[in-house]
């Protein structure tokens, strides 16, 4: 029976303590990069614009203070301010010649899912969620506050280049609901003289006017590119494209961007 030394024991025993701390230290490195590639492609909560959408009329002897507020709000660059005028009060003696009847229906989508029944003028109502007086700046501020708290994870960029809007949707994990992709004609502004109704002789000024908003598509999740003539879209000059990426029928909002031009 062959025997092995102490000395020659020992160092069998070290070099397989060594072998054993080398398959430990190659272990912990592949359980880390697969972690990290776990982590990859997960969904990274992003940064994105809120939309503010201001429900007015010209026909709303209450909307003018509010029409002013959302002058500040239209002039920055961090936040998506749309102003859309709807129609239910022009049985009052003035026929609104901004509004159209999909406003009035995407406010109603809007009570409909948060179930409150709230349609009225002038409402403020930030990222699909949340309404405020759209009178009152710091109600505004206060629901533009609660909504930057809830990070996204949807990915969105639109550009416009060579009369094509292109809109891109990075792929997500997280997407939930089928989403509509709205896209909204924007005019930077519009002067009204009001003849008739309450607000009889008053010149009203408009900012960041939607003229129009149509479904682009729908997107469920995967990664998505979509392009669309401008010259289709476009109603006149002076006009922009804003991207909104929203959950349901009158859902949350998910992701939204301008569709900036290209430089050349």
């Amino acid at each position: 029976m062959l025997r092995t030394s102490p000395s020659r024991i020992g160092a069998r025993r070290t070099w397989k303590n060594m072998i054993r701390i080398m398959r430990y230290q190659l272990l912990t490195a592949m359980l880390w990069l697969g972690g990290a590639n776990v982590v990859q492609a997960q969904t990274p909560l992003v940064q994105t614009p809120p939309v503010l959408e201001l429900f007015t009329s010209q026909g709303c002897s209450s909307c003018p203070a509010a029409d002013a507020i959302f002058k500040t709000y239209a002039a920055r660059d961090d936040i998506i301010a749309l102003s859309m005028s709807v129609d239910y009060w022009d049985y009052l003696g003035w026929k609104d010649t901004l509004a159209s009847p999909k406003f009035s229906k995407r406010q109603r989508a809007y009570a409909k899912t948060r179930a409150d029944g709230q349609v009225y003028t002038p409402q403020a109502i930030v990222n699909g969620r949340d309404h405020v007086v759209g009178s009152s700046k710091s109600e505004i501020e206060a629901a533009l506050k609660v909504n930057a708290a809830r990070p996204r994870a949807v990915s969105m960029s639109a550009f416009l280049d060579k009369g094509t809007v292109t809109i891109e949707i990075a792929q997500s994990s997280d997407a939930g609901t089928e989403s509509t992709i709205w896209l909204a004609v924007v005019q930077a502004e519009a002067q009204i003289d009001v003849k008739a109704g309450e607000n009889r002789g008053r010149k009203l000024t408009y900012y960041n006017v939607v003229r129009d908003i149509v479904p682009a598509g729908m997107w469920s999740g995967p990664a998505t590119s979509i392009r669309q003539p401008a010259s289709a879209l476009a109603t006149g000059t002076n006009q922009r494209f804003a991207v909104i990426l929203q959950q349901g029928s009158g859902g949350p909002i998910v992701a939204a961007a301008w569709a900036n031009p290209i430089s050349n």
